[in-house]
């Protein structure tokens, strides 16, 4: 048996999860990550739009995202060569039939943002593409930012590297035996063990935890597509807010000098390379051009993603109550990116025995919100 190889923690999944994750326990015990691409980030973490948006999402996703902001806009010496964080701002929109939308928003989150209530003319003034007549009202918050997702997803690699992790790719799980001590995982790339297993397997985490015999916590992966047009009559929109429909049914955001669509659709899915439907661009095309004067013509690229959610759409981080040292790090739904530096290391502490840190439990995190247990029943 001596090509097992044997770490203290295994992760499962080299996304922004699993990546976060793996950093923040190097520095304490050994890791080795287990990723079933050839390269980390293949599937929903390259293919985000990310925004830093504090506002954006549950309460508890709302405050993890605030407990990510000091890393966030100022990283740790060496972590990145650039900034993660761009200015971009954030402009929601309503039309007559959605104004009691666009107040229930306000309503809920006045206290968290910074919102400037605009008329037609200011959500024009914003963003000049928004079709005259469409918008009868809209919130902006300036504080959204853009995220450099590969800079902070690499950055959390190599610095888990750094720290002694091992990455090994191409290692897709096919088994997973409870045995003492811990685990034994077979893969395509070999035999691993350890007495703990971290679970951030993205959209194949419900799969793995019944490979592992542990409870289901009800993960559905959502697809939602996305394509980038260049930017009408070479417009400048470098410097416009992201535009999202106060309902969610579409977002326009300025990428350099073209703009990303997308119907914001959350449509069920297998766990699989997921790839864009026609319907769904055609959907997104007549909502765009019925909001926007601007005309789909050539599509540069068109891609989709899956984001998986349990039914709060909240994420699931702590420990199977059923199996012993299987740890869920799944659930990120849309808000992965945003909230990595702090999950990551919340999940860390969790393994590792420690207390929630006092700063996350001052932005308002709370364990039992994020604890599979919820789940049940």
């Amino acid at each position: 048996m001596s090509d097992i190889i044997r770490s203290d923690v295994l992760v499962i999944g080299a996304g922004i999860a699993g990546a976060s994750v793996a950093d923040a326990l190097a520095p304490e015990c050994s890791v080795v990550v287990l990723e079933r691409e050839p390269q980390p980030g293949y599937h929903t973490t390259g293919r985000s739009a990310a925004l830093f948006a504090p506002v954006y999402g549950p309460a508890p996703i709302r405050a993890l995202t605030r407990a990510s902001a000091g890393f966030m806009f100022s990283p740790p010496e060496g972590f990145a060569d650039s900034p993660i964080l761009s200015p971009r701002g954030a402009l929601f929109i309503a039309r007559e039939d959605q104004l009691s939308d666009l107040e229930s928003l306000h309503a809920e989150l006045q206290a968290e943002g910074n919102f400037e209530e605009l008329d037609g003319n200011g959500i024009r003034r914003l963003h000049p593409l928004v079709r005259e007549g469409y918008a009868a009202a809209g919130l902006y918050d300036e504080n959204c930012q853009d995220i450099d997702v590969a800079t902070l997803h690499q950055g959390f690699l190599r610095r888990a590297r750094a720290r002694g992790a091992s990455v090994v790719t191409k290692a897709d799980v096919n088994a997973m035996e409870e045995q003492a001590g811990g685990w034994r995982v077979h893969t395509s790339a070999g035999i691993f063990e350890a007495p703990c297993v971290v679970n951030a397997a993205g959209a194949w985490a419900d799969e793995l935890g019944t490979m592992a015999g542990a409870e289901p916590i009800g993960l559905v992966p959502k697809r939602r597509t996305a394509m980038q047009i260049a930017a009408p009559n070479g417009a400048d929109v470098g410097h416009w807010p992201i535009a999202v429909d106060v309902s969610e049914e579409f977002y326009v955001k300025p990428v350099a000098q073209q703009l990303l669509l997308s119907p914001a659709n959350e449509d069920p899915d297998l766990p699989c390379d997921v790839q864009p439907d026609e319907l769904d661009i055609a959907i997104c095309v007549d909502r765009v051009e019925r909001a926007f004067d601007l005309r789909v013509g050539r599509i540069e690229t068109r891609w989709a993603g899956l984001r998986s959610f349990v039914a709060d759409k909240c994420p699931v981080a702590g420990f199977s109550t059923k199996v012993p040292g299987f740890f869920w790090l799944a659930g990120q739904g849309g808000y992965g990116i945003q909230t990595a530096p702090a999950l990551g290391a919340l999940a860390a502490s969790m393994i590792l025995g420690r207390p929630l840190p006092a700063a996350m439990a001052a932005e308002g995190v709370e364990l039992s919100s994020l604890a599979p247990e919820r789940l049940s029943g």
